[in-house]
């Protein structure tokens, strides 16, 4: 009996031994977390070659570089090409990850051609205090929001003259909104550049209007410095035959808000590729769109969050409709969290509406996570038909049919629209999607 108790005793020991140590660990100054043999802050390590040197891990790592005509394409968003020269990403020949969506043959030059075209007419209506400038390429603030990421935004980085610059200034709440018209006037190929800079505190609205026939490659850059508040819209309401390429960068500073809003509805190929990020812990960025697209007619939206730092937060909601033979739309939203983004809270959400038959939506949510140590990370899509619960609730209560579709495509995109906060505009695109119901002879 004593030897037991012996055994007993030991093993008790042996115990609160553990409890003590692991009581150490979690009040330890180590930010309160045990660490256990084994595993790392993504889970279980279970292979040599994953040492601590990248999120990848041994062989499979790479040295990502965000630099001009730098960066090795790989698994990871991390590693994307980024270069301001269009000879760096090489010709497309449509089999690119970035391109496989989007028929080249279509971008009528964009991709091949110098683009010395005439750029579309600028004009800018902004309240008191809004400083609007042209500006030389030698300005400091060309290149203090991002890098092209692909062939076509390199070579409207190449090719653009001057540039126009946007400024809120310090501490400015602007009264009402900084429209930029943008009417093409042109179907050569051309190049533009369009700088907007929220500076500290500062609060606005600025939409950018695009109009008329071109065949345009834009870069837009976005600079929302410290604790700034600033709203980006983005309407493409082009005629039937223009083509549009716009890549629109935005860095956002510490506790700073930004909220983008991309409406596409006019144009033949129109392709968006917006990227918000976070430059300094707090940042708050929104993301929405709304795309319609009718026979024919290619609207392509990829999108990119890239949470650098700690404790910032992301939501990106995109809703499409469809309709007509060889309607095509495509979504692509890439989130990534960085091993140094903790405290990271993001998510992300595309929808798509099938109204007629013979129409294409391409959606791809990629949510890339390096770190485990987040708040919460999560993504959706999904395409598909009327939601018939909703049409038969309308119905019963003495609702046509037409009636009621229509009622339900209208519910689904005017939640995207009541986010731009400017009425006249939000009337505009409100009855622009009537007119889309109207001609497409399914109602």
């Amino acid at each position: 009996m004593s030897k037991l108790n012996d055994v007993v005793e030991t093993v008790t020991e042996k115990v609160s031994n553990v409890v003590e140590e692991v009581k150490a660990k979690v009040g330890s100054s180590e930010s309160n977390r045990i660490r256990i043999d084994g595993f790392t802050e993504e889970g279980e390590n279970l292979s040599p070659l994953n040492d601590d040197s990248s999120p990848l891990g041994g062989d499979s790592s790479k040295a990502h570089s965000h630099g001009g005509g730098e960066g090795i394409p790989d698994s990871s968003r991390a590693g994307r090409m980024t270069s301001y020269h269009r000879a760096d990403f090489g010709k497309l020949n449509g089999r690119e990850e970035d391109w496989r969506f989007t028929p080249l043959k279509r971008l009528r030059g964009l991709h091949t051609a110098d683009l010395n075209g005439s750029a579309p007419e600028l004009a800018v209506v902004a309240p008191d205090g809004v400083l609007v400038e042209s500006i030389a390429r030698t300005d400091a603030r060309i290149g203090s929001a991002g890098i092209p990421e692909d062939r076509v935004a390199a070579a409207a980085w190449e090719d653009f003259s001057e540039a126009t610059a946007v400024t809120l200034p310090a501490e400015t709440v602007v009264d009402g909104s900084v429209t930029l018209t943008i009417n093409g006037v042109s179907k050569d190929p051309a190049a533009q550049h369009i700088v907007i800079t929220a500076q500290k505190f500062s609060k606005g609205v600025v939409v950018l209007d695009h109009k008329g026939s071109a065949v345009l490659s834009q870069n837009v850059e976005i600079v929302v410095e410290d604790g700034a508040e600033l709203t980006v819209v983005s309407v493409q309401d082009w005629d039937d035959d223009a083509v549009h390429a716009s890549a629109q960068y935005a860095r956002i500073g510490r506790d700073a808000k930004f909220k983008h809003v991309v409406v596409s509805l006019g144009g033949d190929l129109v392709r968006i590729t917006p990227s918000s990020k976070f430059t300094a812990t707090g940042g708050d960025v929104e993301m929405f769109g709304l795309y319609y697209a009718d026979a024919g007619q290619h609207l392509e939206q990829r999108l990119f969050v890239d949470h650098a730092v700690p404790n910032c937060k992301s939501r990106v909601m995109y809703k499409g409709a469809l309709q007509g033979r060889d309607a095509h739309t495509v979504w692509v939203g890439d989130v990534l969290i960085r091993k140094e983004a903790e405290g990271t809270d993001t998510y992300e959400v595309n929808r798509n509406l099938l109204l007629t038959d013979g129409g294409r939506a391409d959606s791809v949510p990629n949510l890339e996570i390096e770190t485990g140590l987040i708040e919460g990370a999560g993504h959706a899509s999904a395409t598909g038909r009327f939601d018939d619960e909703h049409l038969f609730y309308l119905m019963a209560r003495g609702i046509p049919e037409e009636t009621a579709r229509r009622l339900v495509v209208r519910g689904f995109l005017t939640e995207i629209i009541q986010q731009i906060k400017v009425p006249a505009l939000e009337e505009r695109l409100t009855d622009a999607v009537e007119r889309e119901l109207e001609a497409s002879g399914a109602y």
